[in-house]
């Protein structure tokens, strides 16, 4: 099995050792929230620091009793029983392929990880485009050909996933593809694999937001986590919601668990306890990231549309994913070396997202703007213009200049 480092981690390695080196790049390529830690929870994670026992596989009480409150607020009654926490959501992703088995379906374009973790386990993924104007979920119509052809040719297809909001879109599934999806899961006997970290960052709170939960509660897993909407990416904390009636799930996830994790870190699990309760001090946290990452995404999305890229106007998290193929400079992989190397601006190509490398897209991720150090990212944190901001403004400038350098050379 030929293993690569994954395509964001290896990104923001490059683009680190470039700089170190005195190049100037505008680094656009990581999936890091790019906010500094709320107070609190340093102050509950330092009051924990003496907690060093392994504690329960699942987590602990407090932690489960926590993401189960969460969820209940958002209309999903949850016993705590099924809970199941891991050091980061990506973690319990990769257990839940090893515990379901099979093949899974997944949306294309999709975050980078599913389709690398499908083919660790010995999963073979079934890409599905999402439907026009979509992301985050395969298009229902496509899904049942494809599964019954695959099915047809001896493979076992047992789960299919969703993103919601999307990673690299940043679009948000519409409630009717969600229902028409879980139509076709049931017709299926798939699982659904719901990935909703990015559910707290959408940009208006108000749009239409239905989990696959709500209508399928009995075959839809529910992972999240707080590395995106708090910004504690560093931290490795995740939590799942598996269904209920299903024993063996959560038999199968806690024993792969066991061996590869044993337990999440504890004094994190305190702290993420008290975040999943979600006082008023960290809603209001989490209000504030929400308008600041809509702002810089809306403004990265002008700079794009002034050299007329096909770009999904954003909704949700950091991203943005524009389509340059207008400028006929080549496939995702050759428009980004360009753009890094000729113009200091470090993206990551479509084509490491399932994507037709000779399609000219590319994930954009906002989140790393805001400032180089925390007093930086706190001023643009609460800035009600941030766009304003200096070092903001400059980063800006710089991207809006290489990109138009970059449309000038199609003439």
């Amino acid at each position: 099995m030929s293993v690569t480092l994954s395509a964001t981690l290896a990104a923001n390695e490059d683009i680190e050792r470039r700089r170190r080196a005195g190049e100037r790049v505008l680094h656009l390529a990581f999936g890091e929230a790019g906010l500094p830690v709320h107070p609190a929870l340093r102050d509950k994670l330092a009051a924990a620091s003496e907690r060093n026992g392994y504690g329960p596989v699942a987590g602990v009480p407090g932690l489960r009793a926590a993401a189960a409150g969460y969820w209940e607020r958002r209309g999903l009654a949850t016993d705590p029983e099924l809970v199941v926490c891991g050091p980061g959501s990506k973690s319990l992703l990769y257990g839940l392929l090893l515990a379901i088995g099979g093949d899974i379906v997944l949306p294309t374009p999709s975050w980078v990880s599913y389709a690398a973790q499908a083919d660790l386990v010995g999963s073979r993924p079934i890409l599905v485009p999402a439907p026009p104007g979509e992301g985050g979920v395969p298009d229902p119509d496509l899904v049942a050909a494809e599964v019954h052809l695959a099915r047809a040719q001896g493979r076992t297809v047992k789960s299919v996933l969703v993103t919601l909001p999307d990673n690299p879109t940043g679009r948000l599934a519409t409630p009717e593809s969600i229902r028409r999806l879980v139509e076709v899961a049931r017709e299926l006997d798939l699982m659904i694999i719901s990935d909703e970290i990015y559910r707290d960052l959408m940009h208006d709170p108000a749009l239409p937001y239905t989990s696959p939960a709500e209508l399928a509660p009995e075959r839809t897993i529910i992972t999240t986590g707080l590395s995106k909407s708090l910004a504690l990416g560093g931290w490795r904390i995740g939590v799942a919601r598996l269904p209920a009636g299903a024993p063996t799930l959560r038999r199968q996830l806690l024993a792969v668990a066991s061996e590869i994790w044993s337990a999440p870190a504890a004094p994190v699990q305190e702290a993420a306890a008290y975040a999943f309760s979600e006082p008023m001090e960290l809603t209001a946290r989490i209000a504030l990231s929400r308008r600041l990452h809509g702002t810089m995404a809306r403004a990265v999305y002008e700079r794009f549309a002034e050299i007329e890229a096909r770009t999904p106007v954003p909704q949700g998290g950091f991203y943005l994913y524009p389509d340059l193929s207008h400028l006929r400079l080549g496939g995702s992989a050759e428009i980004t070396k360009i753009l890094l190397e000729e113009h200091g601006i470090g993206v990551l190509p479509g084509h490491a997202f399932g994507d037709d490398p000779a399609a000219a897209r590319m994930r954009v991720a906002v989140s790393l703007l805001y400032g180089e150090t925390t007093e930086q990212r706190m001023v643009a944190l609460t800035s009600h213009d941030p766009l304003q901001l200096p070092w903001i403004a400059d980063s800006l400038d710089h991207l809006s200049t290489g990109l138009k350098e970059l449309a000038l050379v199609r003439h």
